[in-house]
């Protein structure tokens, strides 16, 4: 299977841990697409589910599905949230944020009684860090923010370049709430804890993409099928 394949098979199998009448957090990326189609499939055969969505991209395919929608503020306790991750790690420590959607996803997954990540194979790592840890900052004194993000990861072992997040025209990346992305290429963060204690201590970082302690499953699609590996 390619890794399109591999992502739908993950989705497929979380499709199965949706129960009709569940309040359900929906995520961001390639491979929760894969999720909302089969879902929409799920709901045209008579299950009925009602979704928090994680970005406008999300809300716009779902919308488009008919699959019904709410939000936090309505719903603000939700049964299950399925989402994507940039990398998964086998605490099940997650980065997130690739997609720019970090602070909503991490509020919706924190709402939420259980996570579940779907991805391929790949983003199974030993170690975090090797993607880029996305960091949502406000754009008011970046480079301040920016110099107390270097100093905190070097602080715990992962000192790495960052970059402010642009587009291919070169602009800068606005998230849904209107912030700057910084994305450190750490390589290896070897206390994720530690470094996530260390940034929350940051006054300008809005979230950060270390995801601790929130998912409790993983579905993990590779040439050889899916597995699921279980905190």
């Amino acid at each position: 299977m390619d890794a399109e394949a591999q992502k739908r098979e993950a989705a497929a199998r979380a499709v199965q841990f949706v129960e009709s009448g569940m309040r359900l957090g929906l995520g961001t990326g390639s491979t929760v697409k894969h999720f909302l189609d089969l879902l929409a499939e799920r709901l045209r055969d008579g299950c009925k589910v009602v979704g928090v969505p994680t970005s406008e991209a999300t809300r716009a395919q779902a919308e488009r599905l008919g699959i019904p929608l709410t939000t936090l503020d309505e719903t603000p306790e939700l049964d299950l949230t399925v989402d994507g991750a940039d990398e998964i790690g086998p605490e099940l420590n997650l980065i997130k944020g690739g997609g720019g959607a970090l602070l909503r996803e991490k509020i919706v997954a924190a709402a939420s009684k259980r996570m579940i990540v779907i991805a391929d194979e790949s983003k199974w790592v030993a170690t975090l860090g090797r993607f880029p840890l996305p960091i949502e900052v406000v754009p008011f004194g970046v480079t301040a923010t920016r110099m107390k993000i270097d100093a905190a990861a070097a602080a715990v072992g992962a000192a790495g370049p960052m970059q402010l997040r642009r587009d291919k025209e070169g602009n800068i990346v606005r998230t849904d709430g209107g912030n700057w992305i910084l994305d450190a290429a750490l390589q290896r963060i070897p206390n994720p804890q530690a470094l996530a204690a260390q940034l929350c201590r940051i006054p300008g970082i809005v979230e950060h993409g270390l995801f601790i302690g929130l998912a409790q499953a993983a579905i993990l699609a590779g040439p050889g099928g899916v597995r699921v590996v279980e905190r």
